[in-house]
């Protein structure tokens, strides 16, 4: 099933999960005991990850210098397949513009529908420095927006070559909104009008960037919709769970902490997990109470926080 018509079949708010497939050799074992652990919750659908790849130069003894191109996170499309056909769960794949050409996004898309995939959702990634990308040539999306419209127009038929009578997919294409504006963005204006091109262009509903100041969250929501955009707007959550968070989150997502927050956590690092799951919860049910048509954790490598916080929320979730 579609992720849009889980929300528009909802009769409450639905618990929704995003992980990452594993480095490079690691074993798969770990990322489907993680998956095991989520099943009691019903999840809807689990969100995977993708991964540019990255390239590094090697200077070899002759002088010579060697450019080596690999993924440290290959297998987002296989985990996928294993999430559909070994949990019976709706799996979402993430498609990047980075490090991907238009050709292999196209190739991606094949492969999904092939396996029965129709969800995915499509974001720019960002630029580590090291990923590999298309930009000369002129074959890359450039936005996510780009993105969104190739698969939309994968939808109707059209491919990036002319294919006669060509099978349409049928994709639903979730997208990425960010309540304290895209760090590249001026403004949160103008970030919500580019997030209003990404719906316009074909986005089906849109998830957001972790954030731990719902008042952010909200005056996001109420800016979109003043902005005529009406699609599912789900708030993206992560558990706070060691103090590192709070210099390793801002600096790779762009976000902020409350004062109060980073304060309790500091005076108490020892009791980080508690602080992080109590403020989570907290957090959680202010958003229910809002109306949000679900939750999206961000589990990423270890369930168990998440899970712990779902376990306190207010019955009426889909978790319930």
């Amino acid at each position: 099933m579609k992720v849009i018509e889980h929300y528009k079949q909802a009769t409450e708010p639905l618990i929704s999960f995003e992980i990452i497939p594993p480095k490079r050799g690691g074993s798969v074992k770990n990322v489907f005991d993680s998956i095991e652990k989520l099943m009691p919750v019903n999840p809807p659908f689990i969100d995977v990850t993708y991964h540019a790849a990255e390239a590094s130069i090697e200077e070899l003894p002759d002088g010579t210098v060697k450019r080596h191109i690999k993924r440290k996170r290959p297998g987002t499309i296989g985990l996928c397949a294993a999430i559909l056909h070994r949990f019976g769960v709706d799996p979402v794949p993430h498609l990047i513009c980075e490090g991907f050409s238009k050709e292999e996004s196209e190739d991606a898309l094949i492969e999904l529908n092939y396996l029965g995939i129709d969800n995915v959702l499509a974001i720019r990634g960002d630029d580590s420095g090291t990923s590999v990308n298309f930009r000369k040539n002129g074959t890359v999306n450039k936005y996510a927006s780009d993105l969104v419209r190739q698969i939309k127009n994968m939808n109707q038929g059209i491919y990036l070559e002319d294919i006669a009578n060509a099978d349409p997919t049928d994709f639903c294409i979730g997208v990425a909104g960010y309540p304290e504006k895209h760090f590249e963005a001026p403004n949160i204006e103008w970030d919500i009008q580019r997030l209003k091109d990404k719906v316009e262009a074909g986005g089906d509903y849109i998830v957001s960037q972790m954030f731990y100041d719902n008042q952010a969250f909200f005056s996001f929501v109420e800016k979109c919709r003043a902005a005529g955009i009406t699609v599912p707007i789900v708030p993206g959550i992560k558990v706070i769970t060691t103090e590192r968070h709070l210099t390793t989150l801002p600096k790779y997502f762009h976000l902020s902490f409350p004062d109060a927050l980073s304060t309790e956590i500091i005076s108490n690092p020892e009791k980080t997990k508690e602080i992080g799951i109590e403020w989570c919860i907290r957090q959680c049910t202010e958003l229910l109470e809002y109306g949000v048509p679900g939750i999206h954790f961000y589990v990423m490598g270890d369930p168990q926080p998440a899970l712990d916080v779902i376990d306190k929320l207010p019955a009426g979730t889909s978790a319930k």
